[in-house]
């Protein structure tokens, strides 16, 4: 395996210097495991003696949608349960009859399924979780279904609503029984978190209520509304647990127990599936910036600053962690980082 761990080591402190974020977790393996990692920076500003550690809870944001919604979908697929090109309507009475009865899973996984594109929850539907629901599945399009790709948080709440209609549980136990557990992942769990958790969590953006920077509450306003357990954020997790699921895609055999899905689900999400739609997207997952398709390198990011890589060519996936929001939500220079450290990672 290939990679130059020293310029990724340099990059990673510059970015500490230049304050893209306060620090950052990092590794590249394959399916055996870790083959090289490291850490960079502090985890609070505040408190500059505690450094950053290996085992640092990061909020995950968007890393959410593979984690909860992509794992447990597919389960649900590979159960028979799920017709990925069926229309909801068909078969989910909640949008039957509605615009999004028309749409299928595999249109809100490719992000082709017209949705409105910003969530706006609280302005749209209130405070009230079923009216959430209800005003969200309920909702008309922004465009008929598969004439475009354009990413929105609401495929990812949509597929976790059906999730938990499909299976009878909420999708934090559903997640946790079918996917992290079998895994092996012990510190991935919605927040809020308990407190011996919390500690080691790096804080993110500042609270204006109470001018504290949060830790272990998701920072995102649409998972806070829905008290933590959403499609769209609010799962904490660890550099080791993340290993774990992307050497499970890799190699099944590495699974302490076979989790919901497996290798055809991690086939077809890692395949093209937007045809000659641009930008190209598999199910959740798209080729990371500056590859071509054919270089089979798909990511996934986290606004907080999470992001995760997958090779199944290459056998190689990489983690960089960062909670970048503690200093901006400026996305330009992590962007930057980010898409070095795939270079690197990649070579």
């Amino acid at each position: 395996m290939t990679y130059d761990s020293d310029r990724i080591e340099a990059l990673l402190d510059e970015g500490v210097r230049d304050k893209v974020y306060p620090g950052a977790v990092w590794a590249i393996g394959d399916a055996t495991g870790i083959h090289v990692q490291g850490t960079t920076g502090v985890l609070d500003p505040d408190e500059p003696d505690v450094p950053m550690r290996a085992d640092t809870v990061f909020d995950a944001a968007s890393l959410t949608k593979i984690l909860a919604v992509w794992s447990s979908i597919g389960a649900l697929w590979e159960d028979g349960v799920l017709d990925l090109d069926q229309p909801l309507g068909g078969f989910w009475p909640e949008v039957t009859g509605h615009p999004l009865g028309t749409v299928t899973a595999r249109q809100l996984l490719t992000h082709t399924a017209g949705l409105p594109l910003r969530a706006q929850l609280k302005n749209l539907y209130g405070t009230n979780q079923d009216g959430i629901r209800r005003g969200v599945l309920h909702e008309q399009l922004h465009r008929p279904p598969g004439e475009a790709v354009e990413y929105t948080d609401r495929a990812a709440l949509i597929l976790g609503y059906l999730a938990e209609h499909l299976s009878g549980h909420t999708l934090d136990e559903l997640a946790a029984v079918r996917i992290w557990q079998p895994l092996g992942m012990r510190s991935t769990r919605f927040g809020p978190l308990p407190d011996e958790m919390a500690a080691r969590c790096a804080p993110t953006e500042l609270d204006q209520d109470t001018d504290t920077h949060l830790r272990g509450t998701a920072h995102d306003f649409s998972a806070r509304l829905l008290r933590g357990v959403c499609g769209i954020a609010g799962v904490f997790t660890d550099l080791d647990d993340l290993a774990a699921l992307l050497r499970y895609m890799l190699d099944t055999s590495t699974a302490p127990e076979r989790p919901g899905f497996g290798p055809a689900w991690t086939a077809a999400s890692l395949t093209v599936q937007t045809g000659a739609l641009a930008p190209v997207r598999g199910l959740f997952w798209h080729p990371a910036p500056g590859t071509d398709p054919v270089d089979e390198v798909w990511v996934h990011y986290g606004f907080t600053g999470t992001g995760m890589w997958i090779s199944p060519r290459q056998g190689r996936w990489a983690v960089l962690l960062t909670n970048k929001l503690y200093y901006t939500r400026d996305r330009q220079p992590l962007t930057d980082v980010r898409n070095t450290f795939r270079e690197l990672a990649f070579i």
